[in-house]
Formats: structure tokens, C-alpha cells, sequence
């Protein structure tokens, strides 16, 4: 119990315990459900037969794949760059301006990026209550369209105008409050956006990424706490999931302390048990094709990578908490990821198929990149020929100059009756 307006020591203790399984719990929740949203429906690539026209059912459209963005290792080797210039440029903006008006730019920002992902995610889980109820919604398309080209599909229905206006109430009251509640519902749906939205294509890409945001995290933790320290303080917007560190029994009149994950501790890892996800369902479906919209596939890979990502979730706050220091959080989590697969892999003796796997999205970029550059190559080639045909074709053209001056120059100097001529005789020396 607090005395004289302080809390005991057993409650702070008790506190931060339930602060870090609340962490934990907002971390691990939005990795699942992303991980879940970020599978299509099987497709056999073998199966050609596949090529088949859509058409478009008003009464079920549950089957749509949703849009993702592929990453290939090229790519994820530039987030920790592009991330570590951005936090320099962060931090020479909060140098140079005024804060306040600074984050009012930032909270406008993060607002409207929160409204679409609080109104995507709420989208996608009132669908799937009212699927599991029985509870069908009309569907309403709009198509833009002009004779030779279509501008624009969308499909909406009732449940997306409720979520609109829910998202725009939820941004409007952050923005305007900055409730801790309010910011960890926009994160925690910008995290399951960004993990259903984009997918690693290969486990390189995954062990780029992650490796390469361990050593940013390093640096950025002991060789650059400064910067990092500063940014934080001063940058109030919803890139991170916070909880009070005393939620009950706090003394009256006391403000709330926070202890908090950032968001790039989440998605990074996320988007590499995302791939894990994918990868067990690559291996259902090439041994049962028939395998559809199902996720009742086995998932070794999954749980191991989810499991290990608690695990050392875990491990980083225990040192956090006994040694009263900031620790790099990314190091725990990408280390307990990576290590997840690799001893995965080599007990299932999978080391080869893990590793040598490409995601068909990541297959089908490959195939169109070289198909570019083969048409590239082609049409240089062809137009080298077309030079070297009209070089041909070209008749040849005569310069007779080099020629006539030759000609002139031997008739003003060697001609030999200038040389028999008595007006050129030299005269002789006077006496």
C-alpha cells in the first residue's frame, strides 16, 4: 500500500510486472493477427490451369487476396540506413525548430496514417465476427472507368463506413488529448498493417534485415544514446506501445510513468514470423494443393519463430529490469528469430529448402526484372543493327580535297620548267 503519497516498493515491483506482460501482449498480438491477414489463398504454381478470368460476386469476395509489398534483401538492406538518417534528420528538425510546432506536424501525420489503419484492421476484424455469426453484409462497387481503361475499383461495405467514422473519432480525439490509449490503438494498428502489408520474400531478406537493424540498434543504444534520448523525449506520436508502470495504486494527485516498445521492435521481427507463416503454408500446399484459404496447416516454423520472439522479449526485460539499463532490444529479438530457424531447419533437415526458398511474389519480381532487362538488351541490340544497316545502305561519299591540294602543291614546287627557266637563274655577286 502507498504511504505519505508514495507507493510501496512490492507495488512498483508488481507494477512493472504487469507493465511487461501488457507489453508483451501488445507486441505479440498484432505479430499474429498480421501474420495471419498476410496470407493469400493458395495458388499451386505448377497448376496452369489457374488462369482463369474473375468475376466479381457480390454475396462472397472472401477469398481476395490482399495487396502486399515484396521486399528483397536489396531493400530490407537499406531500412536501417534510411532509419538511422531519419532519426539524424529528426533530430537536427528538433534542433533547429520549435518543438511544439514540430509535432503538431508529426501528430497531424501519424493521425491520418492512423485513421486508414485503424479503419483497415477494424475493417478486417468486424468482418470476420459477423462471418463467424452468419451475419452477411451487402457489398457496394465503385468502378471509374472510361471505354479503353479503368481508373479505379473499390469495394465497400456498411462495415467500412462504421470504422471510418470511428478511426476519424479515435484520430481526432489523439490528436487533440494525446491519451495513451488512443495512441496505443493507432500503433498497434499501424504494426498489423505493416506486417500484412509487406513481406519478406526470402529468409536472406529476413536475416538482412534483422542483422542489419541489430548493429543499428547497437550503435544507436551505447554509441549514440544521445540522439536516440533526445528524440524521445521531445517526439510525442504513437511509434510506440507504452503502459503505466504503476497502473493500480497509484497515489492521487501522481501522473503517470511509462514504460514502453517501440514499434520497430514489433513490425521488424513481425515481418520475419509473417515469413515463417508463409513458408508453412508453402510446404502444406505443395502437398496438398488443394489447400485454398485453409490455415489449418501444420506451422513448425511459425511457433518456433513466435515462440522465440517471446522468449527473448522476456530475456531483454529481465536485463532491463536487474541491471536498470536501456538494452538493445532488436538484438535479443533478431538473434532469438534467426537462431528459431536455423535450429528448426536442421532438425527437420530442411536447411536447403528454408534457405533456398523465394516467395512467389518474390519469383514473379525476379521473373519480370529479367524479362525488363532482356527487352532492354534486345532493343539496344536492335537498334545497333538498324545503325549498321543504315551505315551500309549509306552511299559512300568522296572528298577529293586532300587530293587537289596534293596536286597543287607539286605543281608550284616540282615542275621542271621552272627549274630550266632563265629568270630564275640567281644573279651573280657584285664585284
Amino acid at each position: 500500500m502507498s504511504t505519505r503519497g508514495h507507493a510501496s516498493p512490492a507495488q512498483v515491483e508488481q507494477g512493472l510486472y504487469i507493465a511487461y506482460a501488457s507489453l508483451a501482449a501488445l507486441a505479440v498480438v498484432p505479430i499474429y493477427f498480421g501474420s495471419l491477414s498476410s496470407l493469400n489463398k493458395w495458388k499451386n504454381p505448377e497448376d496452369k490451369s489457374r488462369k482463369i478470368k474473375r468475376q466479381i460476386d457480390d454475396s462472397e469476395d472472401e477469398d481476395e487476396d490482399s495487396p502486399s509489398e515484396s521486399l528483397s534483401a536489396d531493400d530490407t538492406f537499406k531500412f536501417p540506413i534510411l532509419g538511422s538518417l531519419a532519426l539524424f534528420g529528426l533530430h537536427y528538425v528538433l534542433r533547429e525548430f520549435d518543438h511544439a510546432y514540430v509535432n503538431y506536424a508529426l501528430t497531424a501525420y501519424f493521425s491520418i496514417m492512423g485513421l486508414f489503419a485503424t479503419t483497415q484492421v477494424g475493417v478486417n476484424s468486424l468482418t470476420a465476427i459477423l462471418r463467424l455469426l452468419g451475419i452477411k453484409v451487402d457489398a457496394w462497387h465503385i468502378n471509374l472507368a472510361k471505354p479503353s481503361q479503368e481508373f479505379y475499383t473499390a469495394k465497400f461495405t456498411l462495415v467500412h463506413l462504421v470504422m471510418l467514422v470511428a478511426s476519424v473519432m479515435l484520430a481526432g480525439y489523439y490528436a487533440a488529448t494525446k491519451n495513451w490509449i488512443a495512441s496505443n490503438i493507432i500503433a498497434f494498428s499501424l504494426a498489423v498493417s505493416a506486417v500484412q502489408v509487406f513481406s519478406l520474400e526470402s529468409f536472406k531478406a529476413g536475416i538482412v534485415l534483422l542483422g542489419g537493424l541489430c548493429i543499428s540498434d547497437v550503435y544507436w543504444t551505447y554509441g549514440s544514446s544521445e540522439i536516440l534520448n533526445a528524440v524521445v523525449k521531445q517526439v510525442d506520436i504513437p511509434i510506440k506501445v507504452v503502459f503505466p508502470r504503476l497502473l493500480l495504486g497509484l497515489p492521487l494527485g501522481k501522473a503517470y510513468k511509462f514504460t514502453s516498445l517501440g514499434l520497430g521492435e514489433i513490425i521488424a521481427p513481425g515481418l520475419f514470423v509473417a515469413l515463417c507463416l508463409r513458408y508453412d503454408q508453402h510446404r502444406a500446399g505443395r502437398k496438398s494443393p488443394s489447400l485454398g484459404s485453409s490455415t489449418g496447416f501444420r506451422k513448425p516454423y511459425f511457433i518456433a519463430s513466435l515462440m522465440a520472439y517471446v522468449l527473448a522479449l522476456g530475456a531483454q526485460f529481465y536485463v532491463s529490469h536487474t541491471m536498470l539499463a536501456a538494452q538493445p532490444t532488436l538484438v535479443y529479438l533478431s538473434v532469438g528469430c534467426i537462431l528459431s530457424v536455423f535450429l528448426t531447419a536442421t532438425v527437420r533437415g530442411e536447411s536447403k529448402q528454408v534457405f533456398g526458398y523465394t516467395s512467389e511474389a518474390g519469383l514473379a519480381i525476379a521473373k519480370a526484372k529479367k524479362a525488363a532487362q532482356d527487352q532492354k538488351r534486345r532493343l539496344k541490340a536492335e537498334k545497333q543493327r538498324a545503325i549498321t544497316r543504315r551505315a551500309a545502305a549509306a552511299p559512300r561519299s568522296v572528298n577529293r580535297l586532300p587530293n587537289v591540294i596534293k596536286e597543287e602543291l607539286y605543281a608550284s614546287t616540282s615542275s621542271p620548267s621552272a627549274s630550266v627557266s632563265g629568270d630564275s637563274t640567281p644573279a651573280s655577286p657584285a664585284l
